[in-house]
């Protein structure tokens, strides 16, 4: 990676789960002003801009969101609000305590392989998304 600094909205997903790449393909559909950057949790970006271990713990979604890392329900729901539009329906979930949340999340995310699959490698961007994706 360069020196320059990290985007302000850069996603963090699991590269080889069939639930979180259907999640990415969403994003990339739904941003049209191009607002969010992608890495896969298993890259060298994720590597060297993650707090130590973080990229190694493939269950959760990371949000690196104006320096800040967000991850499970918190980084999940700050990047649909951050979408905007009528996505700003998105914030009542915060009235729902965050281990509660978190618990939903966790759950999910236990059961994503074998509902969704698991690819052999990770996602590969188009040459039209590549812009998009850092290592």
């Amino acid at each position: 990676m360069t020196s320059t600094a990290p985007p302000d909205r850069l996603i963090f997903f699991d590269g080889v789960c069939g639930l979180c790449n259907r999640f990415v393909d969403r994003l990339l559909r739904l941003d049209h002003n191009a607002r969010f950057r992608f890495a896969p949790l298993q890259g060298s970006t994720a590597r060297e801009l993650l707090p130590s271990g973080m990229a190694d713990a493939l269950n959760t979604v990371v949000y690196l969101r104006d320096g800040i890392v967000l991850v499970r329900s918190e980084a999940a729901l700050r990047i649909l609000i951050d979408l905007g539009g009528w996505r700003a329906v998105y914030r009542v979930f915060f009235i729902v305590p965050r281990f509660l949340r978190d618990a939903v999340y966790d759950w999910i995310s236990r059961h994503r392989y074998g509902w969704f699959g698991k690819h052999d490698a990770c996602r590969i961007p188009t040459p039209e998304e590549r812009d998009r994706f850092l290592p």
